[in-house]
């Protein structure tokens, strides 16, 4: 091994290898990740001086921040070079009314942009456990996200507050300052929502995207608007200049997503959530009756093991479908929100606008 490790990709199979990266990290209680200056908030500073008032600096002073309906607020400012290598934050509020963004290198727009219950794969407002290898969700509200993020000269990540009322906001940012090669892919997220969605269309889960890269992931919080099945659609790829039609075609939803045959527990006759490294169907939100009419569902897919790489162009779509009683597809006008992830070159093309937080609403 005559090349000198530098400390990105770390796995169980070289943990052993040594380098000389650096481990740094940004938390309430070390704003910019310096070395050495970690709990060094005064009781006058800190947003915990009550609880800490009889200790003084140094204990556990300034825990988390609070921010103020409508405001916009920087977590993360790290020069580089280096990569983020894991990020945890437990927000209070309504999830989708919290906007996380991140932007690589000095670009003005942002290549994630995201509701953060969404990005960490609680698209519902809703806690749900998650035990995957790229994102976990752990009691009581635990956000853990493991995608690797290299960049060469700066990171930057901000959280937005949509909604009216202050919100509190518990993180740490762990990552490493390092030299990262030539041929890295910068990370990217993007949400979409479709509520219903208009009949006999297909729903898009991201198009536009220009470069080279590697698509990573997808994230569903798919809500039924009919009774039946809801996952007979196929998803497809088109990459490299595909017009009509696409290189990649699934075979249905549940395909997609790594199971079978509606999710169904044969014995039960009911839908079976599981969480797996690399997919899975987390959350099953079911009618109580009264005021939750509808079915909803959480599903994830992480191609860890089988990236879809593209030379210059990805879109991918997803079709709505369920059976009518004469044994034909029934297209589907459900509620779909989405979220893709993939690294590629910069400068990546602007995202859409992100709707009004009313269009967003979990209703």
């Amino acid at each position: 091994m005559d090349k000198k490790f530098n400390g990105l990709g770390m796995n169980m199979g070289n943990l052993w290898r040594l380098s000389d990266a650096k481990t740094r990290s940004i938390s309430p209680e070390n704003f910019d990740g310096a070395k050495g200056r970690g709990g060094m908030a005064t009781l006058e500073e800190g947003s915990a001086r009550h609880a800490a008032s009889d200790l003084g600096q140094g204990w556990k002073v300034n825990p988390y921040i609070i921010i103020e309906g409508g405001q916009t607020v920087s977590i993360a400012d790290i020069e580089g070079p280096g990569a983020i290598q894991h990020i945890w934050m437990t927000p209070t509020g309504r999830w989708r009314d919290i906007i996380i963004r991140m932007y690589w290198d000095g670009m003005e727009y942002p290549s994630v942009e995201c509701p953060v219950g969404d990005f960490f794969a609680c698209g519902w407002g809703e806690y749900a456990p998650v035990s995957s290898l790229a994102v976990c969700v752990n009691p009581g509200s635990a956000f853990n996200c493991y995608w690797e993020m290299p960049f060469k000269k700066h990171a930057r990540i901000t959280i937005e507050n949509r909604d009216d009322e202050p919100m509190v906001l518990f993180y740490q940012i762990d990552y490493t300052l390092t030299e990262v090669p030539d041929d890295i892919g910068y990370f990217h997220a993007q949400f979409r929502r479709t509520n219903p969605l208009p009949y006999k269309e297909v729903y898009t889960i991201v198009d536009g995207i220009e470069g080279k890269g590697q698509y990573v992931g997808t994230y569903m919080a798919w809500g039924v608007n009919n009774n039946g099945w809801w996952g007979e659609g196929e998803i497809k790829f088109y990459m490299d200049g595909d017009k009509e039609f696409p290189t990649i075609c699934g075979t249905g939803t549940e395909d997609y997503f790594c199971g079978s045959y509606n999710f169904e527990n044969k014995k039960t006759g009911q839908y079976e959530a599981f969480t797996t490294p690399y997919s899975g169907l987390a959350q099953v939100l079911r009618p109580d009756g009264v005021y939750r009419s509808q079915m909803r569902f959480g599903l994830y897919r992480w191609h860890i093991r089988d990236p879809i790489r593209f030379e210059s162009d990805l879109r991918v779509t997803i079709q709505a479908l369920g059976w009518r009683r004469n044994g034909k597809y029934l297209p589907l006008q459900d509620d779909i929100a989405s979220v893709a992830y993939w690294y590629q070159t910069l400068p990546h093309k602007k995202f859409p606008e992100l709707p009004h937080r009313d269009y967003l609403e979990i209703i």
